[in-house]
């Protein structure tokens, strides 16, 4: 039997990290009887045209800098390449198809990769094509950007053949924009063994010297990418409020870097922030362990990998109700009918976010409940296995016949 092929339309990939990219790597690497192809951007110059990385062939198409900053792809000609890649990618994939005979196509987001999967859909019809849904923008500013499209932007979803959403709240929107067809909701996930792994106290105290970490010090922590709606300026300006000795570690990048700095610096905070950069997807596990409590007061989430992550690793998580995080997270005062997993804080409010980290301190049994529930959680849901066993089940095999290669 000749091996299936699927070919992939993602904005973004390795080494550009976030949990659309992560949540493929994670599928693809463990549907070893599919081929997967990906038509992605290259934006740095070094990066090759073509590689083979893990089990996807990846095709990296688009305008080029050596080594760009954040401010160079705000700039021309990276800025265009987001605009321009509906149609390269379209021209690409036709390329492609006429050589690999493609199964399926699958859209990563329902923005450019999206229009991208739905422009080569109308010329080639009885092409299957997925839609998986990971965005974590607010709906309605979605809906914004795209009011002048918003007809075609539609018919990315009407294309599609199925769609897999990562959450309840996603999969709504698909119901809102028309789409009648299969939805799966098949959430992103965490490699449970990686998150849970125990560190050598060695390991552990080599880095809390490195972060200047104190016998008394209470580290808060976030994995996020530097934007407003992650709301880290509101956990900053939530320090004025509480001991001194809470410090709060910032893993991430993005185009508020500069903004958050000077922020610390209004606040009188400057000394108890620290802004680590990029750190590498293995080694976020380590800095969970030397932290006490993750927070994310997000304005808007798709899903939140980065709170499974904390949730696998034994961290308490504080978040905010919205999106797709109320799949997973359930606070002990709003959700008495559940296992408490975290807890919840209002949107843009930094003195809730100093009183519930502060409620997490002096409640050592809420906050041991709420490390075993959460943990508890992840591993029977949230599982890479599981959730690539689904996807392969559910969406692949769905489409694809798979009966006949199972």
């Amino acid at each position: 039997m000749m091996q299936k092929k699927i070919l992939i339309f993602s904005t973004t990939y390795f080494p550009f990290v976030g949990g659309a990219e992560i949540a493929v790597k994670e599928i693809t690497d463990r549907v070893s009887d599919i081929q997967f192809d990906m038509i992605t951007l290259r934006f740095d110059s070094k990066l090759p045209k073509f590689e083979k990385k893990g089990n996807i062939n990846i095709y990296r198409i688009g305008f080029t800098k050596k080594s760009p900053t954040g401010t160079d792809l705000l700039r021309f000609p990276l800025k265009l390449n987001k605009f321009l890649f509906p149609f390269f990618a379209c021209c690409k994939a036709c390329e492609l198809n006429k050589k690999n005979k493609y199964d399926a196509i699958w859209s990563i987001m329902a923005a450019y990769a999206g229009f991208a999967g739905m422009f080569f859909k109308c010329t080639h019809k009885k092409i299957p094509f997925i839609l998986t849904l990971q965005e974590g923008d607010p709906i309605p500013e979605i809906k914004n950007k795209v009011k002048f499209v918003s007809l075609l932007f539609k018919r990315i979803f009407l294309k599609a053949n199925v769609i897999q959403a990562i959450s309840v709240y996603l999969s709504d929107w698909a119901k809102e924009m028309g789409f009648l067809g299969k939805i799966e909701i098949i959430p992103n996930a965490v490699d449970t063994k990686k998150f849970s792994k125990e560190f050598s106290k060695n390991e552990l105290n080599e880095l809390k010297q490195k972060l200047g970490k104190k016998e008394n010090d209470i580290f808060i922590i976030t994995t996020s990418r530097l934007v407003r709606k992650n709301a880290i300026d509101d956990v900053i300006k939530s320090l004025k409020y509480l001991s001194t000795n809470i410090k709060f570690i910032i893993l991430g990048v993005g185009p508020d870097l500069l903004d958050l700095k000077n922020l610390s610096v209004v606040e009188n905070v400057e000394n108890r922030v620290m802004f680590v950069g990029q750190v590498e997807h293995d080694e976020i596990p380590k800095y969970l362990k030397v932290s006490d409590i993750f927070i994310r007061p997000s304005l808007s989430e798709g899903f939140g990998n980065s709170f499974i992550e904390a949730m696998s690793s034994g961290v308490p998580v504080i978040a905010t109700q919205v999106g797709g995080i109320t799949d997973f997270i359930f606070d002990p005062q709003k959700n008495s009918d559940k296992k408490p997993t975290g807890i919840f804080v209002n949107v843009v409010d930094p003195k809730d976010i100093a009183e519930k980290i502060n409620y997490l301190l002096e409640n050592r049994e809420v906050k041991n409940e709420i490390i075993k529930n959460a943990k508890e959680l992840v591993f029977e849901k949230y599982d890479w296995n599981l959730i690539a066993k689904d996807m392969k089940e559910k969406v692949f095999d769905f489409l694809l016949g798979g009966e006949t290669y199972k």
